[in-house]
């Protein structure tokens, strides 16, 4: 199976590492089907305004420690009555600072405020464009074999469990023969945490708490359980499995990635990851912006910890582009050595 990458705004590359949730909600607030060039706007004070009062109000209700709500809430402040904004009359640059100064005190991979030149359109579900050719947006990019005994996945991103759970089955039913699988996330946009579940149950043998996710906003911590019951053949618990992963393996991806390695279940091999694990929602700030904040904060059950601003460290340090090679390697070796261990005996 092979997919056409989903599109981007602003960011490209390693930089786009937003949950798949969040990407996806701001192109359907800013009419991502719009063929017409983008409206100039310019900004005034009362736009600026608007935005960082909305910003700071939002942020103190939902950014998921409270105290460093208050201090960016202090530092944005203090920058608007020194005059800091007055002289930014573009959108794009002012999103870029307010995102600038909100990372110089809470340092979170995942908050961002963004400006959209069309007006913000606020009569749409979060989920309305999930729902939208769901063939482009499984984020299964590759399905195949190394060798007859190795399998290959690459996965680009975790889109909800209604939308992939079917894909997911035909996958593993096409991989379970094999003696080795090798899952490539090294250019892994995020998604959805219940889809990670939903794939890792089919590595484990048995029902298995995988992460919590606590909410500032209920205060409720909600634990992550594998599937008991999965569409497709289980790969099982014993098989090797090895993660590709690097710099541009980004929230969700690094959640899979992350948990699989604290269960033992996978080795990951090449370079550390994005470092971004607090789950977010989207808040609009006004007629042209909206800003991703941080409400939700993952804790592994295992480490009692996430990968929030370190990433997740490999098992084996490799170049990104090179890990595929020297996992292939690695499990051929380990194949040949069973074998002649299997022939002395």
């Amino acid at each position: 199976m092979k997919t056409t990458d989903l599109p981007s705004f602003a960011v490209t590359g390693a930089k786009t590492k937003l949950a798949v949730v969040f990407f996806l909600l701001f192109l359907v607030l800013i009419g991502a089907y719009a063929v017409k060039p983008p409206p100039d706007v310019v900004l005034d004070r009362t736009m600026r305004t608007q935005a960082i009062d909305t910003l700071v109000a939002e942020l103190n209700q939902h950014y998921v420690f409270p105290e460093k709500a208050r201090q960016i809430e202090a530092l944005l402040r203090q920058r608007q009555q020194d005059g800091k904004y007055d002289a930014i009359t573009n959108g794009m640059q002012f999103a870029s600072r307010l995102t600038s100064d909100i990372a110089s005190v809470a340092h979170d991979r995942h908050m961002k405020v963004r400006f959209s030149p069309w007006l913000l359109r606020a009569d749409h579900h979060p989920d309305a464009m999930m729902n939208a050719a769901p063939e482009r947006r499984h984020g299964i990019e590759k399905v195949g074999r190394l060798d007859p005994g190795i399998g290959y996945l690459r996965i680009s991103a975790f889109p909800p469990p209604s939308l992939v759970a079917d894909k997911y089955a035909a996958v593993m039913n096409t991989l379970s023969d094999t003696d080795a699988l090798i899952i490539d996330v090294r250019t892994h946009r995020g998604g959805s945490p219940q889809t990670v579940a939903l794939l890792i149950s089919y590595f484990v043998d048995g029902r298995t708490r995988l992460n919590d996710i606590w909410s500032r906003d209920s205060g409720l911590t909600t634990q992550m359980w594998t599937e008991d019951r999965l569409g497709g053949k289980r790969y099982g618990g014993t098989k090797p499995v090895m993660i590709l992963a690097g710099p541009a393996t980004g929230s969700a991806g690094e959640d899979f990635t992350y948990t699989m390695q604290a269960l033992k279940r996978a080795t990951v091999i090449g370079e550390r990851t994005w470092g971004g694990a607090h789950p977010v929602t989207m808040y609009r700030l006004g007629s042209h912006f909206v800003a991703a904040i941080p409400n939700q904060r993952s804790i592994s059950p295992i480490t009692h910890t996430n990968w929030e601003g370190t990433g997740v460290e490999p098992d084996i340090a490799a170049p990104a582009d090179d890990a595929l090679a020297l996992a292939k390697e690695l499990l051929q070796r380990q194949r040949a050595a069973d074998l002649a261990l299997r022939a002395g005996n």
